[in-house]
């Protein structure tokens, strides 16, 4: 999972909830991810890529392993690091990229995703727009070659990763980068640390 540092991240988002609620809803949303991800039944682990010092230690305090950013390369090359790092030690595990804003994610979802993903040797899910990706996956022996940013639905199936076909898994594809999107959240449910910012989200969901 990549996480920008706090000061830069969800930058399309300051337009609707404003400059200074901004990175702590980037810090709300990882938080959010991590402790649905690590619900999951089927997550044997959670790494966050990240070199922002407080969110590593929020978020190890989770139960997260923090793996800091040293290529210092952009989202893609973070999480092929991130990638090596998980599996530098013992068999290669399969490995699983997911955006660390979604703040809706259930761990149910999640294991949905993971099982049909278990059918390719790599595979992805579109975001709730149909154009990026939340997540990506790469059994043992295969490399994860993300390609996020952008459309990256088109990149990822164009790389030969397979498109994961599920109805009801809205939480995993419920990414947040504007206000609408983060309206679209708060509709479906989000995690306790999203929740404890309600109060002062409430002008973003009277709009």
């Amino acid at each position: 999972m990549p996480l920008k540092p706090l000061a830069r991240g969800k930058s399309r988002l300051a337009a609707a909830v404003g400059e200074a609620l901004r990175p702590r809803l980037a810090l709300a949303f990882a938080l959010d991810t991590v402790a649905a991800a690590l619900a999951c039944p089927a997550v044997r682990d959670v790494a966050v890529v990240t070199s922002d010092p407080l969110a590593g230690a929020e978020l190890a305090a989770l139960g997260a392993r923090v793996v800091p950013d040293s290529p210092g390369a952009g989202l893609n090359a973070a999480l092929a690091h991130g990638a090596r790092r998980v599996r530098e030690s013992g068999p290669p595990p399969p490995v699983a990229a997911l955006n660390a804003d979604l703040p809706a994610l259930r761990p149910a979802d999640l294991a949905r995703v993971l099982a049909a993903a278990g059918a390719f040797p790599r595979a992805f899910l579109a975001d709730a727009a149909g154009i990026g990706t939340t997540f990506l996956s790469a059994l043992p022996g295969r490399d994860l070659n993300p390609r996020f940013g952008g459309p990256s639905r088109a990149a990822h199936g164009a790389s030969g990763a397979a498109e994961i076909l599920l109805d009801g898994v809205d939480s995993v594809r419920r990414d947040v980068d504007t206000g609408p999107d983060l309206r679209a959240a708060l509709r479906l449910g989000v995690g306790p640390a999203t929740a404890a910012l309600r109060g002062v989200l409430e002008p973003v969901q009277g709009h």
